[in-house]
């Protein structure tokens, strides 16, 4: 009975050990990034300027958008380019004209330009104040750029959700500028 109770306790440590360095060990968690912006303009008008994913000139580090499929869900797909050789490729993944929302995720990207993996964003316009102002949220999800554990400096969560909340605050301000000029 002692013999059968020690290596109860024996398997019973181990398990704990073993569980105890799984979970210092796990690698990198899901990160979250929401940025918002209210606008004086219609949904409708706002959408008319980001509602079509092979346009992105409205976001300001855009040099130009090349693609093909328009807005078809799992065909669509698009490649920014940043300028000095540098570009994201993304597809589409749910759009709704009517709920003016789309969802898209990044199928390749150096991590020297955009430190994520695994990223996908929805971008949507809300009607405000009885539908003449907007909302605009744009919400991001990724791993960092750095998937092992002890990422460098600039590949871990920290900078990886510094750096989208970046692209993020910037596009939203240069949105929210272009269309109330025009109002």
């Amino acid at each position: 009975m002692a013999r059968i109770f020690l290596k109860s306790a024996f398997v019973g440590a181990a398990l704990a050990a073993g569980l105890s360095a799984a979970a210092l060990a796990h690698g990198p968690t899901r990160q979250k990034v929401v940025e918002s912006v209210e606008i004086n303009a219609t949904p409708d008008k706002v959408w008319s300027v980001i509602g079509n994913f092979q346009d992105m000139s409205w976001l300001p580090i855009v040099k130009k958008t090349t693609g093909t499929g328009g807005n078809q869900p799992d065909v669509a797909k698009r490649q920014l380019d940043l300028g000095d050789g540098k570009t994201i490729d993304e597809e589409l993944y749910k759009y709704s004209a009517e709920k003016h929302s789309y969802s898209y995720r990044i199928d390749k990207v150096d991590v020297k330009v955009l430190p994520v993996n695994d990223y996908s964003s929805t971008i949507m316009v809300t009607p405000e104040d009885d539908g003449k102002k907007s909302l605009v949220e744009w919400h991001g999800a990724f791993y960092r750029g750095y998937m092992n554990n002890d990422p460098p400096p600039e590949l871990n969560d920290e900078n990886s959700k510094k750096a989208v909340s970046a692209v993020y605050r910037t596009g939203l301000d240069a949105l929210k500028k272009k269309l109330e000029a025009t109002n």
